[in-house]
Order: C-alpha cells, then sequence, then structure tokens
C-alpha cells in the first residue's frame, strides 16, 4: 500500500502548544473483524499487533498518578484485545471516564456477545462508527451486511438504556463522508440522523460526531490510486479556519500506541510521527509516570489540516458547527 507520508510531512501548518493533559486515548491494538474504506488505522482480520498486559497494567499505573479525566478506548476493535475487560474494570476503579469505540458490528461477532452487557455493566460511554444511516452508503465504505448488524447492535444497545434521555448510558455516533469531502455540518445532519433512525428503526443516540477522513493508510492510498489526493488536500487547505487551531484535541490529548508509545494525536500515531519527550528520547507511558509535562511541541504535518477545516474535525466531533461545509452528497436511500 503506497504511503502518503513524504507527501505530508512539508508543511507551512501553524504551530500548536500543549495544554493540561485531560484524554488518553490509547490504541488496544489493530486486529479488527472488518476492513472499512475509510480506516486511517488500516485494521483488519489478519492484524496481529495487540496491546500485552504489561502495557495495560502501565496504562492504569499512569491513570492512578495523574487526574486524566477520559481513557478513551481505540483499534482495530479494541473489545477483541484479551485484557480490555481488566484495564476497564481497573480505569473505573479509579473513578476514570471510560469511552469506548465501538464498530457496532463486534456485538454480534461470534465470541464476543458479552460486550454489550459489558459495558453496560461498567458504565461505559460508546462512541459508535456509523458512517451514515443510508444502507447503501453504509455498506460501500464498511462491507455487505454491515448495515444491518450495525442497526441490531443499536436496538441491543437501546435496549440496555444506551442512547435513552435520562439513562445516564452515552451512545454517540460517527459520520465520515463516502468520499473525499467533508462532512455535512454537524447539527443538521444530527437531527436527520435522529429523525430518520428513529422513523425507521426505532434507534435512539444522544449525539452525533463528524470526522474529516485522514489522507493516511487505507483512504490516503485510495486517494493516491485514484488521481485525488492533490485535490483533497486543496480542498482541506482552501477550508482552513485558524480559530479552530484554539480546541484541535491533540492540545488536551495524548495517543497511545499498542506498544505504550506516545504520540500527540491517533493520526499521527498511524503516520508514525512520535511525540517528542524532554530528554529527546522517543517518548513513552513510562515517561508519564515522572511527569505530566510532555515539555515538547506538539508535530504538525499536512494532516492537520483535516482537522481545522471547515467546521474542524476531532475525535469527538466538530470543533465549529456553525462553520460547516455544505452537503455534497445523498445519504437518504432507504431499502
Amino acid at each position: 500500500m503506497r504511503s502518503t507520508l513524504p507527501l505530508l510531512l512539508k508543511t507551512d501548518f501553524p504551530s500548536i502548544e500543549r495544554k493540561a493533559l485531560q484524554t488518553l486515548q490509547v490504541n488496544l491494538g489493530y486486529l479488527c473483524n472488518q476492513s472499512c474504506q475509510h480506516c486511517h488505522v488500516n485494521a483488519g482480520p489478519n492484524r496481529t499487533e495487540l496491546m500485552d498486559e504489561a502495557t495495560v497494567d502501565l496504562v492504569l499505573e499512569v491513570l492512578g498518578r495523574h487526574r486524566i479525566e477520559l481513557l478513551d478506548l481505540t483499534g482495530g476493535a479494541p473489545e477483541m484485545n484479551p485484557h480490555f475487560r481488566a484495564l476497564v474494570r481497573g480505569a473505573r476503579a479509579l473513578g476514570v471516564t471510560v469511552m469506548d469505540r465501538c464498530n457496532l458490528t463486534i456485538l454480534s461477532e461470534p465470541g464476543y456477545e458479552w460486550v454489550a452487557d459489558f459495558l453496560a455493566e461498567q458504565e461505559v460511554q460508546i462512541t459508535a462508527s456509523m458512517p451514515c444511516y443510508s444502507p447503501a452508503n453504509v455498506e460501500k465504505q464498511r462491507g455487505q451486511g454491515v448495515f444491518d448488524r450495525s442497526i441490531r447492535g443499536l436496538e441491543q444497545l437501546n435496549g440496555l438504556g444506551y442512547g435513552i434521555e435520562g439513562s445516564g448510558r452515552v451512545l454517540n455516533l460517527v459520520y465520515n463522508p463516502v468520499g473525499a469531502s467533508l462532512p455535512p455540518p454537524q447539527a443538521a445532519l444530527q437531527a436527520d440522523y435522529q429523525r430518520e433512525l428513529r422513523k425507521h428503526f426505532g434507534v435512539e443516540f444522544n449525539q452525533l460526531f463528524t470526522i474529516t477522513n485522514m489522507p493516511i493508510q487505507r483512504f490516503g492510498a485510495v486517494l493516491l490510486s485514484q488521481g485525488q489526493f492533490e485535490s483533497y488536500m486543496q480542498l482541506l487547505k482552501d477550508a482552513y479556519r485558524p480559530e479552530n487551531l484554539e480546541t484541535v484535541m491533540c492540545r488536551t490529548l495524548l495517543s497511545v500506541d499498542y506498544q505504550g508509545y506516545l504520540y500527540d494525536c491517533d493520526f499521527n500515531q498511524m503516520l508514525q510521527l512520535p511525540a517528542a519527550s524532554q530528554s529527546g528520547k522517543r517518548a513513552h507511558l513510562s515517561d508519564l509516570l515522572h511527569t505530566h509535562d510532555m515539555g515538547a511541541p506538539i508535530r504538525v504535518a499536512e494532516h492537520c489540516y483535516g482537522c481545522t477545516a471547515g467546521q474542524g474535525s476531532s475525535c469527538g466531533g466538530a470543533l465549529e458547527d456553525s462553520q460547516a461545509a455544505p452537503v455534497t452528497e445523498s445519504v437518504i436511500e432507504f431499502r
């Protein structure tokens, strides 16, 4: 697979200073039961990289040492890591909020039928991938049958109280554009999702997060193969809004790979652009046992325009919904 990294390193993107660490985003491995076209991790069923027990214990030690508000678990399918439950239980025992980035189909994967009940038992927040409310668009990105399995997963979670007003169990959905376009306005699209999912399936959820597709890994390779990489980068640059710099996720987040190495964001992790440490060595979780301050500037490259274009984009959705891109695709298409 052709890499976009050489095309991203030379950049005029402005420097960013770090604020206080609030979120530890931990990638538990690249193993996944799906192989989505837009996946910036290049995860899939044949990946073998998984965080081991010693590194999971180190995550818990860091959480116990610092006042980190949120443990954001991602992958791959994070639930496929054999130490997933131990990590969640340990973090919750420390009083840390835990969020699971769930692809929904894992809930019906043989051997993982325990996932939904476990997440509810531990009061884990769920951020679920649902790139569209149209079956055709979802299956174009994620494969045949994925939409129906996703709906069944949402129904199961609703049955456990997730997404139901007053339950306290948070269920958020994530939208990605099908192709090389910016996401539409988050608030308007959330209203569309809520209306259509409620009308056709009786499904409820709390919030919708719109996330810009990053020109790296699998999606970056698709852009290169289709001759769209340069035009997509120009789209991101033309939509750049400097006010989004204040709230980009890398200011308050550190990303951890399955080996325990630190990155300024999940996207830098996928590009193997490690965070710098005060010692100048490659930063590791063990460094956080001794300091809460990384003491080094955030590493930027051309893909950072993806987080600051239009309404902005982060793992928590749009940064500023009032400055969004217009809708450029039809997403209403039900069987």
